[in-house]
């Protein structure tokens, strides 16, 4: 007997992408069964990634994807199914216990899998736990929070004041949840930055994702001037090295925020290279000095071997001063990278900041720095400029037709 509430969590278009015709004679009763004789939609051909919004329009969907057929176009797809934002929740189907191809599509962005034989017991499984990690995917018209990801190009650069600071600055910009997780699990300083502590961390919601809900979920974060902060453990604990991945926090905070920050240890390890992955945008964090800029060159030089696309990653050069270190020009020519932005050098505001547990004042040269930042990276920036340039236009058109 079907779970009533999974049941209605997921009262929306089930779609099952596979070119296999007795995959889909097998799955699609089961489906019938579990969604109160709804009649899912069915695709014979894997759709282009160019038409991933045009297939998947109207509204939040289920998709059942063949990951059998074409192994490596389905992964494709769901990945970019994934970049794209759209309003689906996939289960990926697949046809046998392989652990390897299971990670690689949770990696992806597929939320649970199916094994064939496929039964009942599995698809509501299936659905208890996406039930579980959607709690607001329910709310009509609501679009999935995007992932920033903070990654210190190497140590001491800033990236936690920077992940911080932005955190507060979505506030600003209208979002009524933001989340901040200290994912840094070895020297996460989250709550030394921001005066705050906590029982729990990150650690606990990993060990609990299979039933992570509302209730539980807000146990476990801290509020701190009106955003949720998630926190990494305070003492060292045995194992953190061999966590490999942050998926389940991330994709449960990706639909019950509308912003999530993620502050992280640096790009190297599949830790941090997994949360590169489900980022929407990664913000790559160094100084201008020679021994950082260095290191940059080598974190994107790994993300690059890693498949980490550039179109995500973002420049951003902390403590910045014109007359220490090289200059902007030279340093994106230098790394073959735009500078997406620079900080400036603000040592006074900042520590008196980090004293108080506050963000830095918007009035500071920090501040004002991390506003900008935060209104280019929500293309706020861009649209001022061209209303301002619009504006000027139309003054010119009306002054010339009083002078005639």
């Amino acid at each position: 007997m079907p779970n009533s509430d999974a049941a209605s969590s997921f009262r929306r278009r089930a779609v099952i992408i596979s070119p296999n015709s007795s995959l889909v004679e097998e799955l699609e009763p089961l489906l019938q069964q579990h969604l109160a004789g709804s009649q899912p939609a069915k695709l014979q051909v894997y759709p282009s990634p160019r038409d991933i919004a045009a297939t998947f329009s109207g509204g939040p969907q289920l998709l059942f994807l063949d990951v059998v057929s074409d192994r490596e176009q389905g992964l494709q797809l769901l990945t970019e199914i994934s970049r794209s934002g759209a309003s689906v929740q996939v289960i990926a189907l697949l046809s046998g216990n392989e652990p390897d191809l299971i990670l690689r599509c949770l990696r992806a962005g597929a939320l649970d899998f199916l094994l064939q034989p496929f039964s009942l017991d599995q698809i509501e499984a299936a659905m208890t736990k996406l039930a579980r990690l959607q709690p607001s995917a329910e709310a009509p018209g609501r679009e999935p929070a995007k992932i920033y990801a903070v990654m210190p190009a190497k140590g001491a650069c800033g990236a936690t004041t920077v992940a911080c600071n932005l955190a507060y600055q979505w506030k600003r910009l209208g979002y009524k949840r933001v989340l901040l997780a200290d994912l840094d699990p070895l020297a996460g300083t989250t709550s030394f930055l921001l005066k705050v502590k906590s029982t729990y961390s990150f650690l606990d919601a990993l060990t609990h994702a299979s039933e992570l809900d509302a209730d539980l979920w807000n146990g476990m974060v801290t509020s701190a001037s009106g955003i949720d902060v998630l926190l990494a453990p305070e003492l060292m604990v045995e194992g953190t090295q061999e966590m490999r991945d942050p998926a389940p926090i991330l994709e449960y905070a990706r639909h019950a925020y509308d912003a999530v920050v993620v502050d992280t240890g640096g790009v190297y390890g599949e830790w941090n290279l997994n949360a590169a992955r489900i980022a929407n945008e990664l913000l790559l964090v160094t100084t201008n000095e020679l021994p950082a800029l260095q290191a940059a060159q080598r974190a994107l030089s790994y993300l690059d071997t890693n498949r980490i696309g550039r179109w995500k990653i973002r420049l951003l050069v902390n403590r910045y001063h014109r007359d220490i270190g090289l200059s902007r020009e030279v340093i994106g020519t230098a790394l073959h990278t735009e500078v997406f932005d620079i900080l400036p050098s603000d040592y006074e505001s900042i520590q008196k900041a980090l004293m108080e547990g506050k963000p830095a004042p918007s009035n500071t040269a920090f501040g004002k720095a991390v506003i900008q930042l935060a209104d280019r990276l929500g293309g706020r920036r861009e649209q001022a400029k061209k209303n301002t340039s619009l504006g000027g236009l139309l003054g010119l058109f009306s002054k010339t037709s009083k002078s005639t």
